[in-house]
């Protein structure tokens, strides 16, 4: 049985895609999941987007854990990276504001428009594509030139404290500038303004 296999391979909360969902044909697997989801067993959250329903240890209705869709859906592909955060929400993962952003902002391989807004159970996304494809080579460069791009807007850190946490940054990520200058020229002018201003134009000649 469908929900036999789901209760036994998806976590709590855990977004699940109808295509992890095997079966004898995916009409068939559709109209489990329609039964499921009328019986209220399943809840779809999205086109082909489920979870299966549970209660909060305080009794109310569980809710699909958003970070693991982001994951599954825009971050990841059998293991291999495909996106990464971006925006105030990347400026934030890495300590330079305390400011938590309401929209999520993801750049990804899944996108199929330069920019496309959804909403999923409430939370706000912004999906980009990226400038070029992300692969496990670049991944961190294009992350790197994302946060040249907004930082100036976003960051509470100013002088010193800034380029010393932005230095820490890169090499944390073992950022390698040639291959930020591959992909320099793709990203708007404030980049190289805010690499500067971060103390890291060295690393550019």
């Amino acid at each position: 049985m469908i929900y036999e296999y789901i209760i036994n391979n998806f976590k709590k909360g855990e977004p699940i895609f109808l295509n992890e969902i095997p079966g004898s044909s995916k009409e068939v697997v559709r109209q489990e999941m329609k039964r499921l989801t009328d019986n209220k067993k399943l809840v779809r959250v999205y086109n082909g987007v489920y979870y299966y329903s549970y209660k909060t240890s305080f009794g109310t209705e569980g809710k699909m854990y958003i970070e693991d869709f982001i994951d599954k859906k825009y971050l990841f592909n059998n293991g291999k990276k495909e996106g990464f955060i971006t925006g105030y929400m990347l400026v934030n993962k890495y300590g330079f504001t305390t400011q938590n952003p309401s929209v999520f902002e993801i750049c990804s391989n899944a996108a199929t428009t330069k920019q496309r807004k959804i909403e999923i159970d409430g939370y706000k996304m912004i999906v980009y594509k990226p400038v070029a494809q992300i692969t496990d080579e670049n991944i961190n460069e294009l992350e790197f030139l994302d946060l040249m791009s907004v930082i100036d807007k976003y960051s509470e850190l100013k002088g010193e404290e800034y380029r010393s946490k932005l230095r820490k940054y890169v090499q944390d990520k073992n950022i390698n500038f040639d291959i930020v200058k591959k992909y320099l020229p793709l990203y708007p002018n404030i980049v190289y303004k805010n690499i500067y201003e971060g103390g890291l134009m060295n690393e550019l000649v």
